[in-house]
Parts: C-alpha cells; structure tokens; sequence
C-alpha cells in the first residue's frame, strides 16, 4: 500500500504526462488517486480525462488477476504453474515440429523499454525466431522511414515541445491533438498568442482545426500531391534558401524537378484545395525566420506514406528549416512508449539502440552482450500486418504481449479468423482484450503503477515511471514471465526479472547505437525530467550517436569499457561535469548520414491503393475520440471515459445524409470490400461531402477496422488504415 507521493507518469499516449499518485480515500474504487505534477514539463500539470481516470484499471474489477488456460473450449482459472507450462510446451511443440520460425511474438507500443528489450531478446535468443514484430508499425513507421532516409535518424521529435510556441508557424498535418494528446494543444494556444500562425491539414474541420489560421481540408490520400504542390510554388516564387541547400544537404536537383510536375492547378484537381489556399500556406509558412512542419498518422498511415513524410521534409529543406533553432520536421508518435518500443528491439528488422539487425557490425556489438554468437541471432523477419496474416499457416504459434490487432489490425476480420486458425495462442496482458479471449493461455500482468520502468516519450525524453503500489495476488511482470518461460525452454540465464538491471544491460546494448542511451541511468532519470537520447556514457567517442550502424574501432570499444567502469552509482563520485546532458535539440551542426548533410528524396504522387469507384464511391476515413484510447481494451472499462463515448459512430456530411435519407442516430451501414460495420449516423458539415469517418476503438458490428485496407507501404510496411473505398446505406 502507498503512503507517500510517488512522481510517475500517464501510462496512455507518447506526451507520457508528468502525475503523482497518492493514497486514495477509504471506499475509493483504487487505491491511488492522480494528483498534479506541475514541475515536469511537457503537461505542467495539465492531464486529459484518460490520464486523470488512470486508477480505475488498477481495480480487480476490471482487470486479470489469475492466469487462464482453455479447457473444452472455455477460459478457466489456472495457476500460474500450469499456465506458464502450457505456454513452454506449446512453443517447444511447435519448434520440434514446424521449426523456429513457426513461432511468432507480437508486442505492443506501451511495454517500458525494460519488456520491449527482453521481449525481443527472447524472441531472438531463446525461440530463435525472426518473426517479432510489434503494433507501433502502425503507428509512425512511415515518419521513421522518411526520417531516416532524410536525415540517417529516426526520432520523434527533433527538438522538444517546448520550441513550438517560439516558432513562427506550424503545419499541422493530420494530427488531432485536442482529441488524441489534449494537454499537448496548449502549445499551439501559446504558438498563436506569440504571434506564430497554425496552418492545420484535415479533410474534418475538426477541434483542433478550429484553432487554425488556416484550415485545409484535402481528400484523404492526397497530403503527397499537397505538398509537393507546396514545394511548386515555393521554387515558383524564388522562397527557397539556396545557402541551406548548397550548405547542408543533397540531392535537391532531382526533388526539384519532381515537385515543379506538380503545378497547383493540377494539385488542385487532386487535393481539392484551391490555388489561393495553397498560395497563402506557402506565404505564411515561408515568411517567418522559423517554422516546423509536424506530421502524424493522417498523412503517414497510406500506402504512400514514406513518400508522403518525405515530401514534407522536402518542404521544410528546400525553406532551410532542420537544424535551425525553432524550426524543421518532426512527427507526433502515438502510443506510450512506441519509440522506445522500436529503439530496442520489437521491430522487425531492428536491435537494440536503433541498430540493423543485418549489419554485421551491429549483431556482432549486441550479440557480445547477449553472450551469444552473432551467427544464431535470426535475420530480419515479416512486418506486423504480414506476421499476422501468416498466422496458422507459416506461423503455428504466437506470444503476444500488450496489444489487441482483432480491433486494431487492418482488415480485422481477417485477422481475427488468422488468430483463431493458430495452432496455439498465449497472450499477457491487463485485462481481458477481444484478442486475449481468444488465447489458448491468458497472463494477468503488472500495469504502470505497479511496476517501474523507463518508457521514451515523443520527444526521444526517456522517463522513469516509479512502482506506486503492490500488485494484486496472482499477477506478475512481463520481466517475470519471460524469466519463467526462458529458463523452461533451456536459457536459464540473461533474463532478470529486476528492471534496472534490465535496464543497465540495455545501455550496454545501446551504446554507440543512433538511439544512444548508454549515458543514462536510474539515478539521473530520478533526479531530472527525463534525459534525451542520444546520451552516450562518459568516455564515450563523441559523435557515436550520430553513427548508428559504423564498426567499432579497438580504441573506441576500450573507451567503451572504461566508460562503463565509471557508471555504477556511487555518492563520492562527482559524475556533473562528466555526464553526457543528452541531445534535446537534433541536426544543429550535421545530420546522422555520412557526409552530414539531409538528403532531398524525389517523390511523385500516385493513386490510393484503393480509389472510391461505381461500387465504392464514398472514401472512409479513421480517427480516434478524446474519451477512448487505441483499440478501448482499456479506456472501456472505465466508467467516466465509457460514458462519455459509449460506441462507434459514422460522420458524415448532410449532402451525403441527404442522398441516404437518414438523420441524427439512424443506424447506417459502411461497406468496404473487406466487410461491413453499422453505426449510428453523426452528421456534421465539418467533414467533406466525398469521405466518412469512423472512430477504431470497439468490437463488434462497429468495428472500423473491419473495412480498412491492408495494402501497405513499400518502404515502412505501413497499412494503409486511413482511406478506402467504401459505400454508404441505411442499414434497415
């Protein structure tokens, strides 16, 4: 039980809000309460409905507290014994029979990046499969991919939140921050009571919208064609900074040439945006010293959606914005921890500190940490959509942690008969989500004020959440259940159950890494605001962060050994003036690419995956409400937040309503070629007359994501969740 004031931090989106938690009343439903954190800066305070209501999932009321296996059929109370031999079986079983690869992990975006490093070590070291992936691919994976091209570095945001009111204009671009991070909008508040202008791209006039000096409302799917159109005009009225680009990047000849094919008439045509709407964009984003352009999952979740991100940056290079204070390109990551998620080893194609996992250089680094041979470490396997639509058929078994792809996945329905087809599913988690009610084995699991951890905010800020209260009987850790299930399956060391020393192995496999955060220890982030990466320890090479994947020289692996020597803490030692402060602000001098300088991608527009036809007309698009949260495994089992948005609904504009015949409330029935989801109608003229929106975050027949499709990027492997084709109709 809790008798003080423990500082932590919101368990719910990537602003990861500064709160404390203290004892709550006798007869509360939790025994915590949030109380305000004032002095931690990104929220100063400020919390949203979903944070404030956190406690409620804390109650055994609406979370697991018993493992559960599946007898006949049904889910029944087991121990944890029993549950835990089931699952080493069922993943023995497979490996003997259907061989390494037949096993698959799926983690999720709000583990600490304590889980997500084991979790991908275990899948690595242990089950030996390549198949891990997580579902923060669905979340930035395109704004990752376009950053690295750009830049040879992927983070979130290049400089903190706390620039954005100094700056002189922000393009927003489909992001919807009164709803999806609301204490985050204050920022644009304060932007605009500093004089800076808010350009906001969204085919919904949305809340966030309302704030603009400037709305633009483009047909989903065409935020590419609108920004090279952008970029047009500002080669057409001579707005580029020929020193900038001569100075500090490549490749602007052949981007130039491809954004003068995109004259604004054209772009026009495609986007719906008028040539006056594109020419004051230009002019209001062009005049101030300093400007930024912020993306999010609008223009990034497309088939084009790398390109897309690219084009953006595009803009913002040829006007001599990256690198300059108050100023360039960053993306509004999502989920809690969806870049610490990806830093350390979830992805796909990734190893801890931001490394390559075919880099010969970067296996070697971390597999000497692991203690393992470089050569056992698997290549790299399938991305999120792909892994799950093998399910039952490559894949044989699946270990899923901390996600819920039956509401969340593309084309879900289809998901969820790949889930059921499995041979044999374990699943830990909180609660009981639509996914873990399908699981062979379900694991009750500790949840934010029950564990500490560290996570890494939108930001690249990482952040300690502290232990707050004891966990109920019968549930453990992520850390514990990998401990368990490792030492079952013959690797009886390298997983501790203890989260720093998870953590100062992390930082080991970290270090020299682009996602650097070998300088960073428990004790700092307890006595400051978060610490930003890269952070390489004392005696480090300087410039390490900024070459992720580069071999180690003998002298630099003795710096790094030394480096580590010192770390431990120790009160007599003085480690002020030898701490790495971390790296708020990115690009100031170079870029992380080999020669320093941001590199120009040439983009072109192209089509949809899906373009509305006779069938078809109408375009669907998905968003989220302030009150819910992701896939609402969670936010739905909290009164407050449920009542407030009880259920799915279906904007559409009263041109559209008109053509259907139905009013306010009348049950309407979205149509795609995927599958159909019915909810009640909600017309509004904020939205354009040719597209619909629903919200993702229930089951059932309002399942979004039963229409949206998986056609994915190229590049990034990012679905394509935010427009298809659909038809609209009565559903009597």
């Amino acid at each position: 039980m809790q008798t003080s004031v423990t500082p932590t931090h919101c368990p719910y989106c990537a602003l990861q809000c500064g709160m404390n938690l203290t004892p709550a009343p006798e007869g509360a439903d939790s025994v915590v309460e949030v109380v305000e954190r004032a002095d931690f800066p990104v929220n100063r305070g400020a919390l949203c409905g979903k944070g404030r209501t956190a406690p409620a999932l804390l109650s055994s009321r609406v979370r697991l507290t018993s493992p559960l296996v599946r007898n006949a059929g049904v889910l029944e109370p087991a121990t944890w014994e029993e549950a835990l031999a089931r699952i080493a079986d069922g993943l023995t079983r497979t490996r003997a029979e259907h061989g390494p690869d037949a096993n698959g992990v799926f983690g999720g975006g709000g583990l600490t990046n304590e889980k997500a490093y084991t979790l991908g070590k275990f899948a690595r070291v242990v089950l030996r499969t390549s198949q891990i992936d997580y579902n923060g691919r669905f979340c930035m994976s395109s704004a990752a991919a376009g950053g690295m091209k750009a830049f040879g570095l992927d983070r979130g945001l290049p400089f903190p939140l706390e620039d954005i009111p100094k700056t002189g204009c922000v393009i927003l671009v489909g992001s919807n921050l009164a709803e999806t991070m609301p204490p985050a909008l204050r920022y644009l508040t304060e932007l605009k009571e500093n004089g800076g202008k808010l350009v906001v791209i969204d085919p919904r006039r949305t809340r966030t919208a309302e704030q603009a000096d400037l709305h633009l409302a483009p047909r989903p799917g065409t935020d590419l064609a609108l920004a090279l159109g952008l970029l047009h005009l500002v080669v057409a009225e001579g707005r580029t900074d020929e020193a900038y680009i001569q100075e500090r990047t490549s490749g602007w000849e052949e981007a130039r040439a491809a954004a003068m094919a995109h004259w604004p008439e054209y772009v026009e045509r495609i986007t719906g945006v008028s040539v006056p709407e594109l020419r004051e964009t230009v002019r209001l984003f062009c005049e101030p010293e300093s400007a930024m352009v912020l993306t999010a999952r609008g223009p990034e979740q497309q088939a084009k959606g790398t390109d897309t991100v690219g084009a953006w940056i595009n803009l913002c290079l040829a006007t001599g914005r990256p690198g300059r204070p108050f100023s360039g390109y960053g993306c509004l990551t999502g989920q809690g921890n969806g870049q610490g998620g990806r830093e350390h080893g979830q992805k796909a194609d990734q190893l801890p500190g931001y490394r390559k996992l075919d880099d010969p250089a970067a296996r070697r680094h971390v597999a000497e940490v692991w203690g393992v041979d470089p050569d056992s470490l698997p290549g790299p396997g399938r991305s999120a959509y792909e892994l799950l639509d093998a399910m039952g058929t490559d894949i044989r078994s699946l270990l899923l942690m901390g996600s819920n792809p039956v509401i969340s996945a593309p084309r879900a329905a289809h998901i969820e008969e790949r889930l059921r087809s499995l041979d044999f599913l374990a699943v830990a988690d909180v609660v009981l989500s639509e996914t873990a009610a399908l699981a062979d084995v379900v694991l009750p699991v500790t949840q934010w004020a029950e564990e500490t951890g560290t996570t890494t905010n939108l930001e690249g800020r990482v952040l300690l959440r502290r232990q707050a209260i004891t966990p109920p009987d019968g549930v453990r850790s992520d850390l514990d259940v990998l401990h368990e299930l490792a030492a079952r399956l013959g690797v009886e060391k390298g997983f501790p159950t203890d989260p720093e020393e998870v953590f100062e192995e992390l930082r080991r496999a970290s270090a020299g890494g682009a996602a650097d955060y070998s300088g960073i220890t428990y004790l700092r982030l307890a006595e400051e605001n978060g610490v930003f990466w890269p952070c390489p320890a004392p005696g480090f090479p300087e410039g390490s962060a900024n070459a992720a994947d580069a071999p180690l020289s003998e002298d630099a692996e003795d710096a790094e050994d030394s480096a580590f020597d010192v770390l431990p803490d120790d009160p007599a030692r003085d480690s002020t003036e030898r701490a790495h402060p971390g790296t708020p602000r990115l690009f100031l001098d170079r870029f992380a690419t080999p020669d320093g300088r941001a590199r120009f991608v040439a983009v072109t527009h192209r089509p949809l995956a899906e373009e509305p036809d006779a069938e078809y007309p109408v375009l669907l698009t998905t968003g989220r409400v302030v009150s819910q949260y992701q896939s609402g495994a969670q936010t739905r089992r909290v009164d407050e937040l449920n009542a407030a948005a009880p259920t799915s609904f279906v904007e559409l504009h009263p041109r559209l309503a008109e053509r259907l015949g139905a009013a306010d409330g009348d049950s309407l029935a979205v149509v795609s070629r995927r599958g159909r989801a019915v909810a009640p109608a909600r017309i509004t003229a904020s939205i354009r007359p040719d597209t619909v929106f629903m919200p993702f975050h229930w089951p059932g027949e309002g399942r979004a994501n039963t229409l949206t499709n998986p056609a994915l990027d190229p590049t990034s492997r990012m679905p394509e969740f935010k427009a298809c084709a659909v038809r609209v109709e009565r559903a009597d």
